[in-house]
């Protein structure tokens, strides 16, 4: 045997002392840190002349160095090939601790040598193997263990049953896993646990709240474990009369609370919107810990507290990775991007290094704040730390160029993609569609189903989202129809939202409507919000009026309903109208949102809102605005004052339109050198502004991108690359 030659010179110094003793080879398998000293070993073994147990219990140790040091199994196998007869203790060994490890396939692999071999197997033997059935989620290999734990009478072995109640739910057959649990004569506190928390991970809250009651009704002690699986199905089911009820348990049974349970209450809380109730245990903690602290990070943040949540951040003393993770995700998750990226920036100061968790709530950050400047740091980022080998990152880092402005950049990471999966399919056609690169959507959905990648319900979303907002209405219709009859996807809330909206923008109101009375279900306020925007377009009065007052049934503050209302009315001038509506709206305190733009400078992110003086350099932006004007008139620019939906004279119209965020952005942006200018806007950008912005790239030479709302518009040379039509 080639790979056992080598000389025993290569020996570490210690393994040459009393070299032929079985202790002092056990001590050198057991401090062996390479194959290559394994195989030395091995060869030691070999040239001494031990009794067969010692030889057999030697060589069992080196299967076992072997797998610990090498995920391959080929050199751990030839040596196991080299005992004869291998005991069944032995092989059970190996089983239990293959089972455990990273690859718990190779416990299967060993089993089926076992098998083909004829070695035996007994009641010891099935409990590693069904563990690591259950861990590569390998039902029919679990079906056969059954079958053969049952042929060999160990079917009622109350071990083998829990790892048969494991292996079934943990591969999803719930009926069957309650079947074993159901006919086990003894069952322990894991056997619960296993067959509860299966009924949690496959969504089946219902089940688990009746089995944790069945099993109060018995003499079983439910531990910390179980009780944490049962309050975070409350949290996930939003079930916080249950969830209140087990805490109410727990301190009548004086059940010492760990962080754990501690933080699966708050979190509980939290997820059901109690923030009182988790502030009220937060409290009473005593110390704080840094999970309880993390979980009330968490659920301040999803609770739109972000104040609060970072108070209790800064207040604690130790912080882990998971720690400011939250916090990022947090900041990510509220509307808050560039807080997220700072703080990125000073854990890295600190030396934590992220994780891909962390890193997917960072780039989702970036993606928000449209900074391609930080997009850029971010990929690198993602390149020199090992980043760009997760599928996850790679499909995140897409959506963040796109988002940023730059396709090209979104085209470079999906082209250096070893593998892609029908989110990266999916992600790369929802960024051709925002940058209204329709025909090239379409292209990469055809090419994705050349490829046998299937598409799912979300890729729809995408490709009728490209037709829409391409105009391409008869592909939009074909695409509809051939999910529904080729890949019997049934259409849900967002694909008939994308069809009236399709329908909307080409001026087809009448089948818009039709598609929404022929709905299987009620509309929600998006599909009835497209179909109320188109009407405003087109000026279909009547029509815009009703779906702006179906969309206030649906949602009584939705501020975009009563914008459209007042706008409609404004548009015929019934003043009066306007004015109750705005009176309404004050009464319910709802509030129409500010038009907000952002402008990325020199790695610097500046806000703009409509009339705004607040930035430090307001005088000139201004001053800047007067001159921009001026020359675009000259090239033909006429405010369009029908913009300005509000009862002025028509010189306040003018100004109101000149001082719209987006065009300040613009203004300070021409202050500043550079080829692009990047802008993001947070709600539709006006008929007014999107002709100032064509009519500036060709007087100032400069390419302009804007985000608003629905997608971007790339302005180059006095046309736009939506070609009029958003």
């Amino acid at each position: 045997m080639e790979t056992l030659s080598h000389s025993t010179s290569a020996l570490p110094l210690q393994y040459h002392a009393f070299s032929t003793r079985p202790t002092t080879l056990a001590a050198a398998l057991a401090s062996a840190s390479t194959l290559l000293h394994l195989k030395q070993v091995h060869v030691q073994i070999l040239r001494s002349k031990f009794e067969r147990y010692d030889s057999d219990s030697l060589l069992f140790k080196l299967v076992l160095s072997s797998c610990a040091l090498s995920s391959s199994l080929d050199y751990a196998l030839s040596v196991f090939d080299q005992i004869p007869e291998p005991k069944t203790r032995f092989c059970n060994k190996l089983l239990r601790e293959l089972s455990r490890g990273p690859k718990p396939e190779n416990a299967l692999f060993v089993y089926e040598k076992m098998r083909a071999e004829g070695l035996s197997l007994d009641r010891f033997s099935f409990p590693p193997i069904l563990k690591a059935a259950s861990r590569n989620l390998s039902l029919r290999t679990g079906m056969e263990i059954h079958g053969l734990a049952s042929k060999l009478g160990f079917g009622p072995d109350p071990f083998v049953e829990t790892g048969l109640v494991r292996m079934y739910a943990a591969c999803g057959r719930l009926m069957e896993a309650r079947l074993v649990f159901d006919k086990m004569s003894h069952r322990d506190v894991v056997t619960w646990s296993i067959m509860i928390d299966g009924y949690c991970i496959s969504g089946c809250y219902d089940l688990a709240f009746q089995l944790f009651e069945e099993m109060k009704r018995t003499d079983m002690e439910p531990d910390e474990m179980i009780l944490s699986t049962i309050i975070s199905a409350c949290a996930r089911a939003g079930n916080l009369d249950y969830g209140t009820r087990i805490h109410e348990f727990i301190t009548k049974k004086n059940i010492v609370m760990d962080p754990h349970l501690q933080s699966a209450l708050i979190t509980m809380y939290a997820s059901c919107g109690s923030m009182d109730l988790a502030w009220d245990l937060y409290e009473k903690i005593s110390p704080k810990n840094m999970v309880v602290s993390t979980a009330m990070v968490s659920g301040l943040s999803k609770c739109g507290q972000i104040g609060d949540a970072r108070y209790v951040f800064d207040q604690m003393v130790e912080k882990d990775l998971i720690c400011w993770s939250a916090m990022i995700s947090g900041y990510t998750e509220s509307d808050c991007p560039q807080e997220a990226l700072v703080l990125f920036k000073k854990m890295q100061l600190l030396g934590i290094k992220p994780d891909v968790v962390t890193m997917l709530s960072v780039i989702s950050a970036c993606a928000h704040l449209g900074a391609l400047e930080q997009a850029n740091w971010i990929c690198t980022y993602v390149d020199k730390n090992g980043f760009d080998k997760a599928l996850s990152v790679n499909n995140a880092l897409i959506d963040m160029y796109a988002k940023c402005g730059s396709l090209e950049g979104a085209r470079e990471v999906f082209k250096k993609m070893p593998k892609k999966n029908v989110i990266s399919w999916t992600c790369m056609i929802n960024a051709s569609a925002m940058h209204g690169d329709s025909h090239n959507a379409l292209n990469l959905f055809h090419q994705m189903k050349d490829e046998n990648v299937e598409p799912n319900w979300i890729t729809f979303v995408g490709v009728l989202y490209a037709c829409s907002h391409g105009g391409l209405v008869e592909e939009g219709r074909k695409i509809f129809h051939s999910m529904i009859n080729d890949y019997g996807i049934s259409p849900k809330h967002e694909h008939f939202g994308c069809m009236v909206d399709l329908f909307g923008r080409a001026n087809l109101l009448r089948e818009a409507l039709e598609m929404i009375e022929a709905m299987p279900f009620a509309p929600n306020a998006i599909i009835w919000g497209s179909l109320m925007a188109a009407c405003q377009v087109y000026g279909e009065t009547e029509l815009g009026e009703f779906a702006a007052k179906q969309v206030l049934k649906l949602e009584p503050n939705h501020d975009g309903a009563f914008v459209v209302l007042s706008n409609v009315y404004a548009k015929e001038r019934r003043w009066e109208d306007v004015g109750e509506v705005r009176k309404l709206m004050n009464e319910m305190g709802v509030a129409k949102e500010r038009g907000c733009s952002r402008v990325e400078l020199n790695n610097e992110v500046h806000e703009f809102q409509m009339a705004d003086r607040k930035h430090r350099q307001a005088d000139q932006i201004y001053q800047k605005l007067d001159e921009v004007v001026q020359k675009l008139k000259m090239a033909g620019y006429t405010p369009r004052v029908d913009c300005v939906l509000v009862d002025l004279d028509e010189e306040e119209r003018k100004e109101a339109i000149l001082w719209h965020s987006e065009k300040l952005a613009l203004c300070y942006a021409l202050m500043n050198e550079g080829s692009h200018i990047r802008i993001i806007k947070n709600l539709r950008i006006c008929e007014d502004c999107h002709t100032f912005m064509k009519l500036a790239s060709k007087v100032y030479a400069r390419e302009i991108i804007i985000r608003d709302r629905t997608r971007f518009h790339h302005y180059r040379d006095g046309s736009c690359s939506c070609n009029d039509y958003w």
